[in-house]
């Protein structure tokens, strides 16, 4: 991109921005809650709409001038309806986590339970984590995947409801690689009375596509991000019927938030204008279909795979098996000198410290955009694999970084 403006008034900056441009053009993105939007939607996100504020929702705001905020916010309403058939969506939450906040807001009063996946088996911190503020407004409880099979242990979910009379259930994760039983869970929920939320941030764009079941119609709540499988502009949303539609606009505006982030709304509507697009269902099959060739690819190196594959669009390896003495860090840091960009995980039965876990998780929604296809994506898995096995060789790392080279130039991110 030209950032001949930002480079008159702050050269510091632009130089930062011309840094990442190069980062992402020359390095494979392979943290599964990344993505790589279009220019569409980043000349939307970049627009004056960032200047204007339009605290309320359209029709009824609380300044002057918001013609073109209404029309752009309906537009993405709409379009968001169209994708995953919802009878109410509010587009203004500025994450998947914000996005979490007004359902809890808009249900719970501070003490009641919430029943939701462990961090270390696929969970994520807005679901009941101690340190964010889920778990020190709620009592929280957790559940697990079956430490054998490593899939979601739906008869320990429900004998937990059962014992724990939870007030919310959570589902929807941010390191399970299978398809989830919307419906199962549900019962689970109309048995002991609670709300159901599936938080499916990671996988939005494959249940618009339809390539992952929908939760929507079947949970009271479903949020998520924008910006992962759906390649829109960054932030959240929130999914609900009519009976919930009151409750979930006043949780997030006055609730939990202030004025919507207008620009980023802006590239919402784009992105989703583009998920409506046939090639997008396309896309959202290579991309589940280069995550299982990926997990083949490691599970012929040896690698163990949580769950023995994949449904979806990640692959989450347990090193402990294949290399007991690495942990997912110092593997995740030899993978980006060579020019891989994933992210350390914990697993379940995890040993080690959070900061320093057993395990990798690897997405493929970046590549695929890219243009990787099986072929690629079965060299890419190699090339992981001959790293983690060779973390300490210099010699292997350059030589790695030297194809990475040749990958990127030959699928360029922004031609």
């Amino acid at each position: 991109m030209d950032y001949e403006q930002v480079r008159a008034v702050d050269p510091a900056v632009a130089d930062a921005l011309e840094g990442e441009d190069t980062r992402q053009e020359e390095t494979l993105a392979m943290i599964a809650s990344e993505n790589h939007v279009s220019k569409a939607v980043l000349e939307a996100q970049g627009s004056a709409l960032t200047n204007k504020y339009a605290e309320g929702y359209p029709g009824k705001r609380y300044y002057a001038g918001c013609e073109y905020a209404d029309e752009v916010e309906e537009l993405a309403i709409e379009r968001a309806t169209e994708l995953w058939g919802a009878e109410h969506v509010n587009v203004q939450p500025h994450s998947g986590t914000q996005a979490n906040q007004a359902v809890y807001f808009a249900t719970l009063d501070p003490g009641d339970k919430i029943l939701s996946l462990d961090l270390t088996h696929g969970g994520h911190l807005s679901h009941g984590h101690p340190a964010n503020f889920v778990g020190q407004f709620y009592e929280v409880e957790q559940y697990e995947v079956n430490p054998e099979t490593g899939y979601l242990d739906y008869e320990g979910l429900a004998e937990m409801a059962d014992t724990f009379e939870p007030d919310m259930i959570v589902s929807g994760y941010s390191a399970y690689p299978r398809e989830v039983e919307w419906q199962r869970i549900q019962d689970v929920a109309d048995d002991v009375g609670a709300y159901h939320l599936a938080d499916i941030a990671h996988i939005t764009g494959l249940v618009a596509a339809g390539v992952h079941q929908s939760p929507v119609g079947v949970t009271d709540f479903v949020t998520g991000s924008t910006h992962k499988t759906i390649r829109a502009g960054r932030g959240g949303i929130v999914m609900t019927s009519e009976e919930h539609a009151d409750d979930i606009d006043n949780a997030v505006f006055p609730g939990g938030q202030g004025g919507p982030l207008m620009h980023n709304i802006a590239g919402k509507a784009v992105g989703f204008k583009e998920a409506l697009q046939p090639e997008f269902d396309e896309y959202a099959q290579q991309v589940v279909d280069n995550a299982d060739v990926l997990a083949e690819t490691f599970a012929d190196h040896g690698f163990e795979l949580v769950s023995g594959g994949t449904d979806t669009h990640l692959v989450l390896i347990d090193l402990r098996e294949s290399h007991p003495d690495l942990p997912g860090s110092p593997a995740e840091d030899a993978l980006a000198e060579a020019g891989i960009v994933l992210n350390a995980n914990t697993v379940p039965g995890e040993t080690r410290s959070p900061f320093n876990p057993s395990g990798i998780r690897a997405g493929t929604p970046s590549l695929t955009t890219r243009g990787f296809d099986e072929e690629t994506i079965a060299e890419v898995g190699d090339l992981i694999y001959r790293v983690v096995d060779n973390h300490d060789d210099q010699r292997v790392i350059d030589e790695v970084s030297e194809r990475i080279d040749e990958l990127c130039a030959a699928y360029p991110l922004y031609e």
